[in-house]
């Protein structure tokens, strides 16, 4: 019988942008998110001659970064208004830790939107800056 409903996930596992500059942002979420970098480098799948990622954890939690480089990437800085990736977002448990997030980005010097908060039908608040190839990340509270 088929079923009547999408098999359940746990949650995201793992967020793999191709980037220009494998080294450099591998440094840049490291010092931004805390992530530790992994001892190992992750074959492309699909794309193992040519590809291949450098991984980092967030070692409070289970969700990882790979960090993919591509031998023949296009060059070119990210743009959402193409297809593929709009961004990304991560959750935070309180309205409060978008400011705690807000002051640790101004101390790296990392530019970002400040907290915004956002009324409605269905409300939320969110803290929006960019990584070193212009690719959007979030970090967001649903009130």
């Amino acid at each position: 019988m088929p079923r009547s409903e999408a098999p359940a996930t746990t949650g995201l596992h793992h967020f793999s942008p191709t980037v220009s500059d494998v080294e450099a942002s591998a440094a840049w979420y490291s010092k931004v998110f805390g992530l530790q970098r992994l001892d190992r480098i992750a074959p492309h799948h699909g794309d193992e001659d040519g590809g291949y990622a450098v991984l980092l954890m967030d070692p409070r939690g289970r969700f990882l970064i790979g960090l993919h480089h591509h031998d023949e990437a296009q060059p070119g800085a990210f743009d959402e208004r193409r297809v593929g990736l709009d961004h990304i977002a991560w959750s935070v448990a309180e309205r409060r830790d978008l400011d705690t997030w807000a002051d640790w980005l101004d101390r790296l010097g990392v530019t970002h939107s400040g907290v915004i908060d956002k009324a409605g039908s269905s409300p939320y608040s969110v803290v929006v800056f960019r990584d070193p190839d212009n690719i959007q990340l979030e970090l967001f509270h649903r009130t």
